[in-house]
């Protein structure tokens, strides 16, 4: 008896369970009567004149005329670092990490700057020494700042100058 109970209320539930795609199909038929939307044409477009860009030779509008007069004195020498020479502490950190933290001066020798790394460690540097990822080599030792003169990618397969300076900083920085 059960199973002719359980039998009867599926086929009640199963006939409720109509399907509707004789809904779309009559909606699709009515679509299909019906006439086509007329798609408008493109716009004609006007031809562009061409145009004949002459100026490749001179100073790229994009640089300011400093570092294009630098770039180009500088492109005339061949520059390479020295990679046979053993790196320096203070190479291994970008210049931008490092930061003067004074000078130094003894009796009778040149002027020592102070510089800290940024694992805290104070180095003292002098004008030859090496510091910064790109070569940097000391040229000089003011009060105020240390200049020093990079050896960077020019991105033609060479290498070119840059000079750079670190200035002397507060300490409480």
């Amino acid at each position: 008896m059960n199973k002719l109970i359980m039998a009867a209320l599926s086929l009640l539930v199963l006939s409720g369970c109509s399907s509707r795609i004789d809904e779309v199909d009559a909606r699709m038929k009515q679509l299909h009567a019906q006439p086509p939307i007329p798609v408008p044409p493109p716009p004609t477009f006007l031809p562009v004149p061409t145009y004949a860009y002459s100026a490749q030779q001179l100073r790229s509008p994009f640089m300011p005329p400093s570092l294009a007069n630098e770039l180009r004195i500088m492109a005339g020498r061949k520059v390479m670092p020295d990679l046979s020479r053993p790196p320096q502490y203070l190479e291994q950190f970008p210049l931008e990490a490092l930061r003067m933290r004074g000078t130094m001066k003894r009796p009778g020798q040149t002027l020592f700057g102070l510089v800290e790394s940024p694992d805290g460690s104070v180095m003292r540097v002098q004008p030859g020494n090496f510091m910064g990822k790109n070569y940097g080599r000391i040229v000089s030792i003011t009060p105020s700042q240390i200049n020093v003169i990079e050896i960077v990618p020019d991105g033609r397969d060479g290498f070119v100058e840059r000079p750079r300076s670190l200035v002397m900083v507060d300490v409480g920085t």
